[in-house]
């Protein structure tokens, strides 16, 4: 067993620990409490005067599918031979030995959803990632989730250039309905063939309520296009980056849509990008979205996933809205929330320790731990 005392806790359920302990027996937390008897035998970790948060969660990156260093080589993010590739998954294409693995584990972020491009309008199935684990086929932690797709700039500039549909945003919109709607038709079809079971498959999963749709759009007329097609087929989205989500807040409450957020510590890469500004989270906490942070990395790199938080306290955002942004409300966005998210007893062990507030850009990550194990140490 291990022991961590002295740290101040942000327990993100349960309020914040002054001088707290946390018992870990294996992948999992035992107990947390500020008035905890350490047991005997336990290894003692002394973290005195230091910050502990839940392992952070990235929702939203390519992570070991679009590598840093590799251009060419390394680039396996989107596949522009057709833009409907629903069954493409990212897990294929990952290089597990990718460098940002160990920059996700010096920045706190424990656990991320990697996914294909948007440069389809249906681009493949997303897998969700642990970053540190004893072997690369361990780090799988639940896959596929989630069907990636895109409305907007993208598909139409990618096809467009290719002299073939998508070219407008009537075209990106018809072919996705198209796409559900042949899903459709094919699902509960006993002599269904091979190949379209194969191809559909992982949108059957999504038709069926398995998986969601988690749709790249930036603008508030795509963003209500999205809802649309959400509405017309009964399905469940998640809304990737949402910059103008705010102009639409009261329709995604209605829904319950939630956005992964981001990125928002870059510039204004297109058109379509024009209202980025860390002032949005705010917004969308004030008008009643749920939302989180993503590094969309590489974008941003994705050990900054906190500074995409800080800078959004610095616009108005609430301390604890944002703390909560890149730990409990992800967890809770990827149905994953009975195992991560928070520092609770029966929860999976992920942890980071900081030298001072997680929110100040002083503060280091001195210790990362998932799954019971220290990043550093040998992974049992």
């Amino acid at each position: 067993m291990i022991a961590i005392q002295g740290a101040t806790i942000y327990t993100m359920e349960g309020g914040i620990m002054h001088g707290g302990v946390i018992l870990v027996e294996e992948q999992f937390i035992q107990a947390v409490g500020e008035e905890l008897a350490v047991p005997a035998g336990a290894t003692v970790v002394d973290a005195q005067g230091k910050f502990i948060l839940p392992g952070l969660i990235d929702a939203h990156t390519h992570i070991g599918l679009e590598e840093e260093i590799y251009r060419i080589e390394g680039d396996d993010v989107n596949e522009t031979s057709d833009p409907i590739t629903p069954q493409l998954q990212a897990v294929d294409g990952i290089n597990f030995m990718d460098l940002a693995f160990a920059d996700a584990l010096r920045g706190g972020v424990t656990r991320t959803m990697c996914m294909p491009g948007s440069a389809n309008i249906l681009g493949g199935q997303a897998v969700f990632l642990k970053t540190l684990a004893s072997s690369p086929a361990e780090m799988i932690f639940r896959n596929p989730w989630g069907l990636k797709a895109a409305l907007g700039e993208n598909p139409k500039r990618v096809y467009g250039a290719q002299k073939k549909a998508p070219k407008t945003r009537m075209a990106s919109a018809s072919l996705l309905r198209e796409a559900f709607a042949t899903a459709r038709g094919l699902m509960d079809r006993e002599d269904i063939k091979a190949a379209e079971l194969y191809r559909n498959a992982a949108i059957f999963k999504v038709l069926r309520g398995e998986m969601p749709l988690l749709l790249h759009v930036h603008r508030a007329d795509d963003i209500l296009t999205a809802l649309r097609i959400k509405d017309e087929f009964g399905i469940e989205m998640q809304l990737q980056h949402g910059t103008e989500a705010a102009l639409v807040a009261d329709e995604l409450v209605k829904r319950e849509v939630p956005v992964a957020l981001g990125p928002l510590f870059t510039n204004r890469a297109k058109v379509e990008m024009k209202e980025v500004a860390f002032r949005n989270a705010a917004l969308l906490a004030e008008r009643g979205v749920r939302f989180c942070f993503i590094t969309d990395h590489p974008v941003i790199p994705i050990e900054h996933l906190r500074v995409c938080a800080a800078l959004a306290v610095r616009e108005g955002l609430e301390e604890e809205a944002a703390l909560a942004a890149i730990t409990s409300t992800p967890a809770r966005m990827l149905k994953l929330d009975h195992e991560l998210g928070t520092i609770t007893a029966g929860k999976r062990a992920d942890l980071a320790i900081y030298s001072g507030h997680p929110l100040d850009f002083r503060s280091r990550v001195e210790r990362v731990m998932v799954d019971g194990n220290w990043w550093g140490e040998k992974v049992e």
